[in-house]
């Protein structure tokens, strides 16, 4: 399987804080440097979190951002994030009108 480049995955956020969804997942036999994107749609300012996970429910260890805001119309960056294989990128919102981007490089370990 080549590795992937450019968009590696994307979610428009169900915008309830505690629930988180997956955006990207690195696949078995890579590694990945990843950039997202938590873009807030509306105008109004919002609450996001961003986690480094091995799971769909990051454990309190994994958040590498949390409760942080997001101004009206705006965006959180966050780039040079690099996951083994198995480790996924998961992101909430407090509010709907809020999407997150992935993208970056995978690269072989093999």
């Amino acid at each position: 399987m080549p590795a992937a480049t450019g968009r590696l995955g994307t979610a428009d956020l169900a915008g309830t804080i505690g629930t988180t969804q997956t955006v990207y997942t690195c696949p078995t036999g890579y590694f990945a440097v990843v950039n997202v994107s938590v873009v807030n749609r509306t105008a109004s300012p919002v609450t996001a979190r961003v986690a480094i996970a091995t799971s769909a429910s990051p454990g309190l260890a994994e958040w590498i951002e949390y409760g942080i805001t997001i101004p009206a119309n705006s965006v959180l960056e966050r780039t040079g994030l690099v996951l083994s294989a198995g480790q996924l990128l998961a992101v909430s919102s407090s509010t709907t009108g809020v999407n997150a981007v992935a993208y970056g490089i995978e690269t072989s370990t093999t």
